[in-house]
């Protein structure tokens, strides 16, 4: 029998954005976010119930609901894919105007990021996702992975996007290896272009790509009290029927099964940055400037 919705884990989503743009013809001028579907898909597959997480913020803000009221009311959230991240956002210039990244998005993720580690709740990173989490916890990233790592692997093909594949390596005895037992190495998905370059502290690289060596799956370490962080680059939403990839669910499972223990014995919050809250305030002042 189907359970009840009060059952049911809710699970945040994080929202893509377009921003206003003039000459769109449809919802002209106006900013749009939005989730793809196959990661709202691969979170139901489980039985949860998937919740965008909107910018509460902006130029038509109203009301007083804050980020931090959808971390109180939810038991998780997953940090979406898509835009490149804002080298500002790590403390670098860009090295092409291209690499600029979206960095309202980044103060809106960054925010959100900081609401669900405050009130102690599972996160979950997806490609962008991971690169973000890193980056809030003290990270940095290269810009372009093929400029600035000589030799590497071609991550990001435009023409094939999702049927672009490479091998990763699982580092023997972490977590995301027990989840995996038997595996050494596996195939996955790559539609990135960005990537770790230092690794924040407190987080451990729990795969690595082939023969190239990019951090492909992250985890904050384990300290006793303190919610669940993990990350993959690939996306394990974007099944595959033309190649053997790794299995989503154990990841997607061992992600619920944190969501499911945090939501019975609630643990402390803790917030990546000095100043509580301070990403909520840097995002109202960015969208405010924008009017």
């Amino acid at each position: 029998m189907s359970r009840p919705a009060s059952q049911r884990l809710k699970i945040g989503l994080s929202a893509c954005f377009q921003h206003a743009d003039p000459e769109r013809p449809l919802f002209k001028g106006k900013t749009l976010q939005y989730v793809e579907q196959s990661i709202a898909h691969w979170l139901m597959s489980a039985g949860a119930m998937v919740v965008m997480v909107p910018c509460p913020t902006g130029e038509t803000a109203r009301g007083d609901v804050s980020l931090a009221h959808y971390a109180d009311w939810l038991d998780g959230v997953v940090m979406h894919g898509g835009a490149d991240v804002w080298p500002g956002s790590y403390g670098e210039e860009p090295l092409q105007a291209a690499w600029m990244g979206d960095r309202v998005r980044d103060l809106y993720d960054l925010a959100v990021v900081e609401a669900f580690a405050q009130a102690g709740k599972p996160i979950f990173g997806v490609c962008r996702g991971l690169q973000l989490i890193n980056v809030a916890f003290g990270g940095t990233l290269y810009q372009d992975i093929s400029t600035q790592v000589p030799g590497a692997l071609v991550h990001r093909n435009a023409e094939t996007y999702d049927h672009h594949f490479h091998d990763i390596d699982l580092v023997r005895g972490s977590h995301l290896s027990l989840l995996y037992p038997g595996v050494a190495r596996a195939r996955v998905n790559s539609i990135h272009h960005q990537g770790i370059k230092q690794v924040a502290p407190d987080f451990s690289v729990e795969a690595w790509s082939v023969p190239d060596q990019i951090p492909e799956a992250i985890r904050r370490r384990f300290i006793r009290g303190q919610a669940f962080i993990a990350a993959t680059q690939w996306h394990p939403e974007f099944g595959s029927i033309s190649e053997p990839t790794l299995d989503p669910n154990p990841i997607l499972r061992d992600f619920l099964n944190a969501c499911e223990r945090a939501k019975n014995r609630p643990l402390r919050g803790h917030s990546p940055f000095r100043i509580r809250d301070r990403a909520a305030r840097l995002l109202r002042h960015a969208l405010l400037r924008r009017r």
